[in-house]
C-alpha cells in the first residue's frame, strides 16, 4: 500500500523558550543549545533520507531546517504562511508577565482553539494558513512523495494547529495535542493511492534526546 509520510519538527531552542517568554511571531534565534539540539535532531531525520525539506521563514526555524540541509544535500524551501501564532499584546512576554496583565487569558487561550490573544490569531486562524501548504505539496510532488517523507520545520503551536486540522479533529478536541519540546517532532502518513485519504497521526513528540521545554 503506498504510504505518504509528513514530518513536522519543531526549531531548537531560543533564549525566549529558556525564559519562558512569548515569541510568537518575534524573528528570535536560537541559543546555543538550541543549534545542537537541531544538529542531534538533523542527524536523526537524516537517516529517514527526506524527500523534501520546507521551513516556516523565521530564523529559529529556518537555522533549524538548514542543518537538516547540511546533512542531507537537500535545500530548504521557505514559506511564510508556516509563521508561528501571532500572539499579539503577548509577544515579548513572559508567562507571568501575561497571567499578571491579563489574569486567567493564558488558561482560556490553551482550553480554546478559537480564541485568541489580543491583536492576535487563534489555532483555528493559524490552521486556516498552514493547512494549504500540505495540500500544495500533496498537489506538486504526486507520485513522488512516497516513504521518504516531507519534513516541514516550524513551531509549536503552528505544528498542534496544523496536525489538529489535517486530522480532521472536532475544534472542540484540539487541545487533546499538548505542546511539542524543542527539536522534537509529529510524524502523520496517508495510507492508499489517493490523497485523499485521511491523515493519521503515527508519532507525537518524538526527540532525540529527552526535554524538558515543551511550553
Amino acid at each position: 500500500m503506498r504510504v505518504r509520510r509528513l514530518i513536522l519538527l519543531r526549531h531548537g531552542q531560543t533564549e525566549h523558550n529558556a525564559e519562558n517568554r512569548m515569541q510568537g511571531q518575534i524573528d528570535t534565534h536560537l541559543s546555543e543549545h538550541g543549534l545542537a539540539q537541531a544538529r542531534i535532531a538533523a542527524v536523526v531525520m537524516a537517516e529517514r533520507r527526506p524527500l523534501a525539506i520546507v521551513s516556516s521563514d523565521l530564523t529559529r526555524a529556518h537555522d533549524t531546517a538548514l542543518a537538516l540541509s547540511t546533512v542531507t544535500g537537500v535545500p530548504v524551501r521557505t514559506d511564510d504562511r508556516l509563521r508561528e501564532t501571532n500572539l499579539g499584546q503577548w509577544q515579548g512576554l513572559t508567562h507571568q508577565d501575561v497571567d499578571e496583565q491579563f489574569p486567567g487569558a493564558r488558561a482560556t487561550w490553551r482550553a480554546d482553539a478559537t480564541w485568541a490573544p489580543p491583536g492576535g490569531e487563534s489555532r483555528v486562524d493559524v490552521a486556516r494558513r498552514t493547512a494549504p501548504v500540505v495540500r500544495e505539496l500533496v498537489d506538486e510532488l504526486g507520485d513522488a512523495w512516497d516513504e521518504r517523507p516531507v519534513i516541514v520545520v516550524a513551531h509549536g503551536g503552528a505544528i498542534a494547529a496544523l496536525t489538529a486540522s489535517l486530522l480532521d479533529l472536532p475544534v472542540s478536541r484540539w487541545t487533546a495535542l499538548g505542546g511539542l519540546g524543542n527539536a522534537s517532532w509529529a510524524t502523520l502518513s496517508v495510507h492508499g493511492e489517493s490523497a485523499e485519504h485521511p491523515w493519521r497521526l503515527d508519532v507525537w513528540n518524538a526527540s532525540a534526546q529527552v526535554s524538558a521545554d515543551v511550553l
